[in-house]
């Protein structure tokens, strides 16, 4: 399908009336029309507005899943079920555990119904109509986050509404990266643009957070980082400096979403009248049956299920192990962060660069591998040493080894995700390009639950919260492996 044909909005359904009146058929008509449109959307266009999808929704992971709305989450939480008569240990624990719960739910979710809204869409051509839908959702689940004040704070709603709004972004995003074949026919321009959008991704969650606690996140002092008051007085006794993150999401995500939606058109199939649930699901399930015969594709998906499974395992656990391993404060946990995703922007263009030139696979193995050895050497800390040399009390050494190690993580695990993009783009069908990402979206999610469990478990057993990490080199080693029946151009190519 060339993405020059793509069309969009209301004159996409019909032909202008002035081809009408020179008594041109209406299907040639309908053609020329959608032809004279497309010519005005340069390639370079059609790029940049897919570059600021990432943009714009980045910062859902970065301000409301890690460094702010999820720790306020967690603080609030904790307050209101020591209100309510419940021990201060067990409130915390019980609040990570509402967010556990909640963000599972999410995540079931979004497995079980992103193959099956991919193989609808595929069977229509129209993809736009389901972006529009799930960037309604992202912009109301974060901005009712506002309403979510300590002294009303409802468990409950505040999940709910977290939860649309990330359901929102990740269908949203499967939708849009289904459109990354069509961006350039050549397979190794790509690896490029997958890994320049991930990078200005990077970029735009970088400055969103730099925005919040410069702005609006109000410290110890009453001020922000920027040693300013929060604008528009927004009042630090009632939470609203820090709640103000879910409107900032949502205007974000509104506005830096036009470039996309102005340079984007769908290619509706002539057969199809409507969504067809019915025909949607068949295909899918011929995709399901089918996907023994296509053993790349298979194996692609099993091994990027347990490699990204370990990737979201060191992110979601990197704080906390930093905190509670070499004693940090928040502080030091979000100039990490900061770290890491500076790290991931730069090397994210840079993996795009050799993804061209050679090729998404020996990015992700070399992703992998480094990934490998930046968790044995987290593994490996403690407050006075480093891969068991004791460097004696008072040492800053593990702290920039951690430092290091974030600054890896971001690279390798930035680079990594946008080399598997690409790679999906030739593991899949090229006819049902958006089913392919929901398979790759369902294999992301289907274990979501396995990084966690296992570090849970490894924790009890050992004792210790620094081995407890291990299970991670494991599931990058799995990953690894099942690489080795991955084909380099997958089952389809011709």
């Amino acid at each position: 399908m060339s993405f020059a044909n793509h069309t969009h909005g209301p004159k996409a359904d019909r032909p202008s009336p002035a081809l009408l009146r020179r008594g041109q058929p209406p299907a040639l008509s309908f053609a020329r029309a959608r032809g004279q449109d497309m010519a005005e959307i340069s390639p370079r266009k059609r790029i940049w507005g897919w570059y600021f999808f990432d943009w714009a929704s980045q910062p859902y992971n970065t301000l409301m899943l890690t460094f702010i709305f999820g720790p306020y989450f967690a603080q609030t939480a904790t307050a209101a079920l020591v209100e309510s008569g419940m021990d201060t240990e067990a409130a915390k624990a019980q609040a990570q555990a509402y967010w556990g719960y909640g963000l599972t739910a999410t995540g079931v979710c979004i497995a079980i119904l992103a193959p099956i809204l991919g193989a609808i869409a595929d069977s229509t051509g129209r993809r736009l109509p389901w972006i529009w839908l799930f960037s309604v959702l992202y912009f109301v689940g974060a901005g009712a986050l506002w309403w979510t004040a300590p002294q009303s704070f409802s468990i409950l709603w505040a999940l709910f509404f977290f939860g649309i709004g990330l359901i929102g972004m990740e269908f949203a995003t499967i939708f849009t990266n289904s459109y990354l074949p069509e961006l350039d026919p050549d397979p190794a321009e790509r690896g490029r643009i997958s890994g320049s959008g991930w990078a200005f991704g990077y970029v735009g969650g970088v400055l969103a957070l730099v925005v919040m606690i410069a702005l609006f996140q109000a410290g110890d002092n009453g001020r922000t980082m920027a040693g300013l008051t929060p604008l528009f007085g927004l009042d630090p006794a009632t939470g609203a400096d820090t709640r103000i993150v879910g409107p900032l999401t949502a205007v974000w995500f509104a506005v830096f979403m036009v470039p996309f939606f102005l340079y984007f058109r769908d290619d509706p199939k002539r057969e199809a009248k409507a969504y067809r649930l019915g025909q949607g699901l068949a295909d899918l399930w011929e995709t399901l049956r089918g996907l023994p015969r296509h053993p790349s594709l298979l194996a692609y998906l099993g091994s990027s299920m347990f490699y990204r499974d370990a990737l979201n395992g060191m992110y979601t656990f990197g704080g906390i192990y930093a905190l509670g391993v070499l004693g940090w404060s928040i502080i030091d946990i979000g100039v990490f962060g900061i770290l890491a995703a500076i790290s991931g922007a730069i090397f994210c263009w840079i993996g795009g660069r050799v993804d061209r030139r050679v090729g998404p696979m020996p990015v992700i193995v070399f992703c992998c591998v480094v990934l490998i050895l930046t968790a044995v050497l987290i593994i490996s800390l403690t407050p006075t040493s480093i891969l068991g040399i004791d460097f004696g009390e008072g040492t800053a050494a593990p702290d920039i080894a951690f430092y290091i190690a974030g600054a890896l993580i971001g690279a390798a695990g930035g680079a990594l995700q946008a080399s598997s993009r690409n790679m999906m783009t030739r593991q899949g069908d090229p006819e049902r390009m958006t089913e392919a990402f929901g398979l790759y979206a369902l294999s992301g999610k289907a274990t979501s639950f396995l990084a966690p469990a296992l570090i849970a478990i490894t924790s009890d057993i050992t004792g210790s919260q620094r081995l407890g990490i291990t299970p991670v080199v494991g599931l990058f080693i799995l990953g690894l492996m099942l690489l080795a029946w991955v084909k380099r151009d997958g089952d389809f190519a011709k």
